[in-house]
């Protein structure tokens, strides 16, 4: 709930309510991504090398649940003062929101590696942890679009709703998994300094190929999601009561998505769950850049143009989150092979830098998209009439620069050693 409330919602928050410009926002959250990178390897150390009866990764999560809840809350409050002032009481925020949720997920993203030792079943569990996910920000994204309309007022109600039900969940999934996770698979090695866990990633080829992949697809989601309200109200005229409601088709078609690779990885193989979802992404990129903009003069369905127009964003919508779910499932599923490919199976290391990745990959491609909607004119005001070159900047941060990262993380993944590794499934104890 609170990564995609994040995704959709917060650049939008900074610039259009909060009134930073453009290259700010973008900057704020570059600053905190350069901080994750710092964070994720140290909580990804701490937890491989934590003692206790509930294993090394839940006293983490149950720890951090209750104080990242309350800096969710923060996150949406609008501090007083002018651009920098602003700037730099965000900026404190996100660094503490960002460690307490490093605390979290981390070391809940760690367990996928360590509750099975099978490929499918380690696929399938994967699936079942986004698929929770992407329900949670489904409710997150329907829960923006009843409050946003609000102003700054709105922002606040949704991060204290999201904020307490991500404390609950969390001590509920630590209570739910304490017996399994006292049990799991643990790290075996030695504490390792960061040259030496360089040197670890860097000599493991089956981690260097999921990371490339994981950076390429999530880098091209971050870019597309941040940007996607403004492609809807700005390029497509989209009432802005429509904006937020018109999201939820892409998180349901994500869900389903979810479920179609997941069976298609088990019968035919993980890259083949990918190309064939990748393919529909680049397909949901392709109408994004070809859409035609809605009729102004009437509202969207009052017409046959307009309702046509709605049909064809709807549907690019929901091709594009049924291929996107790859960017969730794939990379993740992959990742125990590479955990398994190191003898000490350091998962909580490895994930670490899987996290790392993610965030770091977030944070330039939304600081890349603060800066190019600025040199392009863009204006966050409502009712402002945008020059040509940001419509035509909004339509490449839909369409084109989306479909040539993930054809990138295609061709990372050649030669992926997987043969026969879907069809084995040891007996269940």
């Amino acid at each position: 709930m609170a990564a995609t409330q994040l995704g959709f919602y917060l650049f939008v928050f900074y610039t259009a309510v909060v009134g930073l410009p453009a290259w700010m926002a973008g900057l704020v959250l570059m600053v905190l991504k350069v901080w994750d990178g710092i964070n994720d390897p140290l909580v990804g150390w701490l937890s491989d090398h934590t003692n206790h009866p509930w294993g090394p990764r839940l006293p983490w999560m149950a720890g951090s649940a209750i104080p990242l809840g309350l800096a969710l809350v923060a996150m949406w409050w609008v501090p007083p003062g002018g651009d920098w002032q602003k700037f730099t009481v965000l900026v404190a925020i996100q660094l503490v929101a960002m460690a307490l949720y490093t605390g979290v997920n981390l070391p809940y993203s760690a367990l996928a590696s360590e509750l099975t030792s099978s490929t499918q079943l380690r696929t399938e569990l994967n699936a079942s942890r986004f698929t929770g996910s992407i329900l949670a920000g489904l409710a997150g994204l329907v829960l923006g679009a009843l409050l946003l309309g609000q102003g700054a007022s709105g922002y606040l109600r949704m991060g204290l709703v999201s904020g307490l039900t991500l404390t609950v969940f969390t001590l509920l999934c630590c209570w739910g998994l304490a017996p399994f996770a006292r049990t799991c698979q643990r790290p075996t090695g030695q504490p390792e300094p960061i040259r030496q866990q360089l040197r670890r990633i860097a000599g493991n080829p089956r981690f260097v190929k999921v990371l490339g992949l994981y950076l390429l697809l999530w880098c091209a989601l971050q870019l597309m999601q941040p940007v996607s309200l403004i492609f809807l109200a700005v390029v497509m005229h989209l009432p802005e009561s429509w904006s937020t409601w018109i999201l939820i088709p892409f998180q349901l078609s994500a869900l389903a998505g979810l479920q179609l690779w997941s069976r298609v990885a088990g019968r035919h193989g993980r890259v083949c769950a990918l190309r064939w979802g990748t393919g529909l992404w680049i397909a949901g990129c392709i109408g994004a850049t070809l859409l035609t903009p809605l009729d102004t003069n009437t509202t969207p369905l009052a017409s046959v143009s307009n309702g046509v127009g709605v049909g064809l964003l709807l549907l690019t919508i929901m091709v594009t989150g049924l291929g996107a779910s790859t960017a969730y499932l794939i990379p993740w599923a992959l990742l125990p092979d590479a955990v398994d490919a190191d003898p000490d199976k350091p998962a909580g290391l490895y994930t670490a830098w899987m996290v790392v990745t993610q965030k770091l990959g977030i944070g330039v491609a939304v600081f890349a998209l603060g800066n190019v909607l600025s040199l392009s004119g863009y204006q966050a005001s409502a009712g402002l009439v945008q020059p040509g070159t940001a419509l035509a900047t909004i339509r490449l941060c839909m369409g084109l620069i989306p479909a040539v990262l993930i054809v990138g993380g295609l061709l990372v993944m050649r030669r992926w050693p997987e043969k026969g590794l879907h069809l084995h499934r040891p007996p269940s104890p």
